[in-house]
């Protein structure tokens, strides 16, 4: 039996993911990312690892290795490693892995996987990604060169692969960072706060085609608008919003000449997003399932991993 701790290093928090034979039997979700510098995640991983395997009746020795990807591999994360350039797919990413053992950690060695760099003719055509490479990698066996992977969160990716597999193109957007910006820091977290509810869809739309007349800033201020003086819900509050600040990102997609659309990342981005496509387009919307979506990173690494000789 293959047995991985796969790592998932992101700005604010870090997934540890436990896999035996490509099924994922255990997780956890740390508090500490790259955001917090080298010390914190050390003394998170410290306490986590040994932890985990410990609920789970495993010995460090059974591990076959220790896979990390993410921030974790940036300038504040754990093995700052520099990015590969594009064209990059999964044996690129199995060749640019560094191996460091961490003995105030554990014994077992870990293996980074590198971000990927896109260098364009111009900086509207560059770009770079650390974590979305190794998740793409595992959405599909096969990825489809005529496909846009939209993978939507935080700083959310538009990725095109070549006939081999190999990231060629990315575009990103900071959607996630900016909604909860948006939510935490600003006059509209009163009009729209934490809501468990499910926006109607004409909320969604109405958001979308109000930013697409009258831009983004004039839309934010109609959420305040619609909870106060129209007395909306705070769901639909909720929804429009999502609908205005993914307009630029479903802008992109329209444009990009991809006929078929796959999307993954973060499940209500994710929905919303399909929302909008299946709406505004008549191109193939792939709408990928949760537990494909949620184990994507862990799989990912562990194929990159195992990937030489391919």
């Amino acid at each position: 039996m293959k047995r991985y701790l796969t790592i998932d290093g992101g700005t604010t928090n870090t997934r540890l993911y436990l896999v035996e034979d490509r099924n994922i039997v255990a997780r956890e979700k740390l508090g500490v990312g790259a955001r917090d510098g080298k010390a914190a995640i050390t003394a998170a991983l410290q306490k986590a690892i040994p932890n985990l395997l410990a609920e789970n009746g495993i010995k460090e020795e059974a591990l076959s290795a220790i896979i990390a990807s993410g921030m974790i591999t940036s300038e504040n994360g754990l093995y700052p490693l520099e990015h590969l350039t594009a064209p990059a797919g999964i044996c690129e990413l199995h060749d640019g892995m560094k191996r460091k053992i961490f003995s105030e950690i554990c014994k077992t060695p870990f293996h980074f996987i590198p971000g990927v760099k896109i260098l364009g003719k111009s900086a509207m055509e560059t770009d770079m990604m650390r974590g979305e490479e190794t998740e793409l990698m595992g959405l599909s066996d096969r990825l489809d060169p005529d496909a846009l992977y939209v993978l939507p969160g935080s700083h959310s990716k538009l990725i095109s692969v070549d006939g081999k597999g190999r990231i060629t193109k990315s575009e990103t957007s900071l959607t996630g960072e900016l909604l909860s910006a948006v939510l935490c820091g600003t006059i509209l977290k009163d009009s729209v706060g934490f809501c468990e509810e499910e926006p109607d869809e004409k909320a969604i739309f109405a958001g979308y085609e109000d930013c697409l007349k009258n831009g983004l800033n004039r839309t934010l201020f109609q959420v305040r608008i619609r909870k106060n003086l129209f007395g909306e819900k705070t769901s639909d509050c909720y929804g429009y919003l999502l609908g205005a600040l993914l307009c630029g990102e479903v802008g992109q997609i329209l444009r990009s000449g991809k006929e078929t659309i796959v999307l993954g990342g973060q499940k209500q981005l994710r929905k919303a997003t399909a929302l909008l496509l299946k709406r505004y387009t008549k191109k193939e919307i792939v709408l990928l399932s949760d537990s494909v979506v949620e184990s994507a990173t862990a799989m990912g690494a562990v194929a990159i991993f195992e990937a030489e000789g391919r």
